[in-house]
């Protein structure tokens, strides 16, 4: 018996850990980011719709990546002779050719990286957060690469832990400013 099996078959179990995780990692992200941009705790609510907005387009682009990966064969694979090819290549390799939601993800997933960079985050969360990204980039790249297709569990489980990423950022950062007395 596998873990995946042990896990469709403790599903609920599967999906509270799965919206915990992604909680947890949205309210690091929430609060790294509250912590480094305190201005933005006078327009908490505003700037808290806006990443919602944003956060929740790019957790249904990802998804739908996921959901429907894009292979790639390695026997197509040339190397590139012009400067023009090697971008084709690059762009075709990150999955870039898409469209339009795939460059708001793209762009969503540049701009975490460097709200994170510059985030207030402890080092072990720092670490903790770091895994789980590697491992999901390990599972997009093998599912880009092989005949890998995953199950509709498989594709429930990354969309609550997307979304609790999405609803766990908009939980921390719609708190306004508590601050009673200004410092001084």
């Amino acid at each position: 018996m596998d873990l995946l099996s042990i896990a469709e078959e403790n599903f609920l179990i599967t999906l509270g850990i799965t919206i915990c995780i992604g909680l947890f990692q949205g309210a690091i992200l929430g609060r790294g980011i509250r912590n480094r941009f305190p201005s933005l705790k006078r327009h908490a609510r505003i700037v808290s719709i806006i990443l919602l907005i944003i956060f929740s387009i790019n957790a249904i682009v990802n998804v739908i990546k996921f959901a429907i990966p894009e292979k790639i064969s390695v026997s197509e694979l040339t190397i590139p002779q012009t400067a023009e090819e090697g971008l084709s290549f690059v762009m075709s390799l990150l999955g870039l050719n898409a469209g339009l939601g795939v460059v708001i993800a793209t762009f969503v997933s540049i701009s975490i990286i460097l709200l994170f960079k510059f985030a207030q985050v402890p080092s072990i969360v720092r670490y903790f957060i770091f895994t789980l990204s590697v491992i999901i980039l390990l599972v997009a790249l093998v599912s880009r690469f092989t005949d890998f297709v995953p199950t509709s569990f498989q594709i429930l489980m990354y969309a609550f832990y997307q979304f609790g990423i999405t609803f766990g950022i908009f939980f921390v950062t719609r708190r306004k400013e508590s601050d009673l007395i200004p410092e001084i």
